[in-house]
């Protein structure tokens, strides 16, 4: 086993790579630290791969992963997590953005003062204003609905225990929540790290617009899937019966006005259109817990759970 994975996903990179390989080299061997570099290239349309190639002759521990499309950043981590066998696994970004300098530090503070990830944090950034001011809006409200109190939630360098990259799933945009989604597979020893932001410099950013769009969307399904996943009734049978159970009490109140008080039509108030409708939408929403929970239950998952140790038991065959 090696003391370091260093997990390195890539699209369209070919300049900095020679650069970057040669400064982990140089960062490790100062260090003392046997390691492995695994480059992932997510579909590149430059000359990334060809490179990645010709440095695993020039450098040790070099390694690769190929797509064939362009697929994203949580699916080039999570296969490389596949492979990672390092004491500690540490993930960066291609553009040389982040400092190799940093991972002992990393590596110590996860194996000696016990975290089970290290986040770094940019806290001085050589991004434009229109990368900076969203960044702080998203790792503020991305804390307050998570629970998880990181600055920098989304820096790219992080070090993880062996274990936690083997125990969790990431896609879709996930890799921007990875911290939240270790949080609910029990992994919560979570640390932050202040880390050096380089400049970029070489390449263009991958930072787009439809982060403000997905990016939300994603935490929403974390947080739902932690607290749901295994038992979805939970939710939306809940909320089902509250609706049902006020549109009910709107239409008693309208029938009994009716007979009672013999108040005008009950269809010509607005009222019972909202008690109708507050009635139907608590039928879906718990006809929708129902249907959740049975493919919850039919799921091979349903009775997976993180176990941290034991003894006396043969864990590992069950």
């Amino acid at each position: 086993m090696n003391d370091i994975s260093i997990v390195i996903p890539l699209f369209n990179e070919e300049e900095s790579l020679p650069e970057l390989t040669a400064w982990i080299e140089h960062s490790m061997n100062e260090a003392k630290l046997s390691y492995e570099v695994i480059f992932i290239d997510d579909g590149s349309t430059d000359a990334s791969w060809s490179i990645v190639e010709s440095l695993k002759d020039k450098h040790h521990g070099v390694k690769g992963i190929r797509f064939r499309r362009n697929y994203g950043k949580s699916a080039a981590l999570n296969e490389g997590f596949k492979y990672a066998n390092g004491e500690v696994v540490i993930t960066m970004d291609a553009d040389m953005q982040d400092s190799p300098e940093e991972i002992p530090e990393l590596r110590r503070m996860v194996l000696e003062e016990g975290f089970d990830i290290v986040s770094g944090w940019k806290k001085k950034r050589y991004d434009p204003l229109s990368k900076t001011i969203p960044t702080k809006l998203y790792n503020y409200v991305t804390s307050k609905m998570s629970g998880v109190n990181l600055n920098d939630m989304n820096c790219g360098l992080k070090a993880y225990r062996l274990e936690v990259v083997q125990n969790i799933e990431v896609y879709g945009q996930m890799h921007r929540y990875i911290p939240v989604i270790a949080k609910w597979a029990g992994f919560d020893r979570i640390g932050e790290k202040v880390v050096q932001h380089q400049a970029r410099k070489y390449g263009t950013t991958k930072f787009g617009l439809s982060r403000f769009i997905y990016g939300p969307l994603d935490l929403l399904s974390i947080m739902f899937v932690g607290k749901f996943g295994k038992r979805p009734m939970h939710l939306f049978g809940s909320l089902g019966t509250l609706f049902f159970a006020g549109g009910f009490v709107i239409a008693s109140y309208l029938s009994i006005a009716k007979i009672v008080w013999k108040e005008y039509e009950m269809t010509e108030r607005p009222l019972f259109y909202l008690g109708i409708l507050a009635m139907i939408i608590g039928v879906q929403l718990f006809v929708a817990g129902f249907l959740g929970e049975l493919i919850s239950r039919s799921s091979r998952e349903r009775n997976r759970y993180q176990i941290q140790e034991g003894f006396g038991l043969d864990l590992e065959t069950k």
